[in-house]
Formats: structure tokens, C-alpha cells, sequence
């Protein structure tokens, strides 16, 4: 049971930080805002025109196929800092190899739709 009451007590301490970070801000923050605060700003450039603007899907694809492999160093850093323990043996290469296989794969499709070229 005492697990329980820690995991409450961690729970309720987060809870509270957030409430007291919350009742702090405004306090402190100021309430009223400025035309200068008020306008929409993006990389420091003044707004002109409308709001409205595309983004071609490429742009999206190229996201998509970084968070692929930000995830695969990922779980492949881990595994290869504990490489040299002898339990491992050989199932924890072939499960690596396994998973490499599934990453070269979509990048061989992503490569041949023509998605790693930048035109």
C-alpha cells in the first residue's frame, strides 16, 4: 500500500506545483495588452495580407521521414550501449536486424516514390 500513497503524494505534489505556478502568473503577469502585443507575429516579420497560406505536402513527407529515423537512433542508441553484455547474444542481433530491415525498407519505397529528392 505504501506505493500507492507514493504515487499519490508525487501526483498531488505536481498538481499543486502547477496550481501555485498558475496563481503566481497571474499575479505577475500584466492584464491588460497592447496593440504591439496583440498582433500576430511569426519569425519576426510584420503580418501583411491574409492569414491564409499553403504548404505543399512535400514539406510534411520530409517531416514525416525525420521523426522515422529521430526514432529509430533512438532505439538504436540504447542497444548499442549495451551491446557487450553477454547475455544479449545473438536474438538481440537478430531483432536489430529485423528492425533495420523494416527502416531500409520504408526508405527504399520513400526512394522510389521519388520522396528523397528535393525538386
Amino acid at each position: 500500500m505504501s506505493a500507492y500513497i507514493v504515487v499519490a503524494s508525487v501526483t498531488l505534489a505536481g498538481v499543486l506545483l502547477f496550481v501555485v505556478a498558475m496563481s503566481v502568473r497571474s499575479l505577475v503577469a500584466p492584464k491588460v495588452g497592447r496593440a504591439a502585443t496583440l498582433t500576430t507575429y511569426e519569425s519576426g516579420v510584420d503580418p501583411v495580407g491574409e492569414g491564409w497560406a499553403q504548404t505543399h505536402l512535400r514539406y510534411f513527407v520530409y517531416a514525416f521521414l525525420y521523426v522515422i529515423f529521430a526514432v529509430d537512433a533512438v532505439y538504436l542508441f540504447p542497444w548499442a550501449t549495451v551491446l557487450a553484455d553477454p547475455d544479449l547474444g545473438m536474438v538481440s542481433l537478430i531483432e536489430v536486424a529485423v528492425f533495420i530491415g523494416i527502416i531500409l525498407i520504408g526508405l527504399v519505397h520513400a526512394a522510389r516514390r521519388g520522396l528523397l529528392t528535393w525538386v
